[in-house]
């Protein structure tokens, strides 16, 4: 049996039993303990704390995210660092108004369906054996057979679907998860195991500003999350939704957003942008580039972007640019695992 030690959580003064072989963060987020964190794989350096007292094995932490003199300094990864005795820690433990946070849970779930709806793009559906309780945008971690690793999905559905989660999920040559499995051989009736919520990119009920979303790619599952919980429990918001694809066929959900619009045309504007060809029904541009001829200013907006990395700069530049400050944008970058062994990629989540 693996050795148990003593976790204790300053400032909150809050302490949690962690096995040796398990990472700090995740006994953190399983006892209901919440810590800032992104992608769970020690790649974006979200999750450093300084190691008060006590010894960790960092793992296999990003030289990057959590660079040789930070190590010296006595400095750590939570999603990484398994105690080697018991462990004091400092984390930045952030607490806002109007956001609950729930506990990471175990599930095993079976595929219900798998569905291609757009290029190199697939749509899962998993019934789980138990509720999940999460924030609109957060994501799971899928457990790929066979292998001792996993990979994150955000889910598209709302919390009020506790039971049923919509993952989308693009292909990536080599990948692990996508080429090697999920469009290779899973198919409905499989079961998966996958455990969750996770992630800090989630709608804030306490926002009451007008909310732009910008969507690259299957960036767009947690900010359909958001919009459906938003538009189905009637929280007096409005929404514009600025996605983007290279062309028609990589873009999907189109027919469903217009759909949205049509019958909320009060609080929901859809905004589906081509980079790459003219197609009617369609802004033509980079999804960043129709927001900017659209909108003379942000000021008085939230913001919602997620996406490529290129794509998610580009918006965080636009957005101030048209008067948005930083405080006033949420962000979610989607990488590839690869990009974990590259020395100077910061990756919130892994989608390979």
């Amino acid at each position: 049996m693996p050795a148990t030690y003593r976790v204790t959580v300053e400032p909150l003064g809050q302490q949690v039993d962690c096995r040796e072989d398990q990472p700090i963060l995740d006994a953190c987020l399983r006892a209901g303990i919440w810590l800032p964190h992104a992608c769970t794989h020690g790649t974006c350096g979200t999750c450093k704390v300084e190691i008060l007292d006590g010894e960790v094995d960092h793992g296999d932490a990003s030289t990057f995210a959590l660079m040789d003199f930070e190590r010296d300094e006595g400095k750590t990864l939570l999603c990484c660092a398994r105690p080697r005795s018991d462990v004091t820690i400092e984390g930045d433990v952030e607490v806002e108004e109007g956001v609950t946070t729930y506990p990471v849970r175990d599930f095993v779930g079976t595929v219900a369906a798998v569905e291609d709806c757009a290029t190199d793009t697939r749509r899962l559906l998993i019934d789980l054996d138990h509720d999940i309780a999460f924030n609109p945008g957060q994501y799971v971690s899928l457990e790929v057979p066979g292998t001792g690793v996993s990979r994150t999905y955000s889910m598209a559905n709302p919390p009020a679907e506790s039971r049923r989660i919509e993952l989308h999920i693009r292909r990536t040559p080599g990948g692990l998860a996508s080429d090697g499995w999920i469009f290779k051989t899973l198919a409905p009736g499989d079961t998966v195991r996958l455990s969750g919520p996770y992630g800090r990119f989630f709608w804030r009920p306490a926002r009451t500003e007008p909310a732009i979303c910008i969507a690259g790619g299957t960036g767009l599952a947690p900010i359909k999350a958001m919009i459906r919980h938003v538009l189905e429990t009637g929280a007096d918001r409005e929404i514009i939704l600025y996605h983007g694809g290279r062309t028609a066929a990589h873009m999907y959900d189109v027919d469903y957003f217009r759909a949205l619009e049509e019958a909320h045309p009060d609080r929901f504007r859809y905004r589906p942008c081509l980079s790459d060809e003219q197609a009617a029904g369609y802004q033509t541009g980079l999804v960043t580039d129709v927001l900017a001829a659209e909108m003379d200013t942000c000021r008085g907006h939230v913001a919602y972007v997620c996406g490529p990395p290129p794509m998610v700069e580009a918006a965080l530049r636009t957005l101030m640019a048209k008067r948005l400050f930083p405080r006033d944008i949420y962000r979610e970058d989607f990488y590839d695992a690869s990009d974990k062994a590259a020395a100077n990629v910061r990756s919130p989540l892994l989608k390979r």
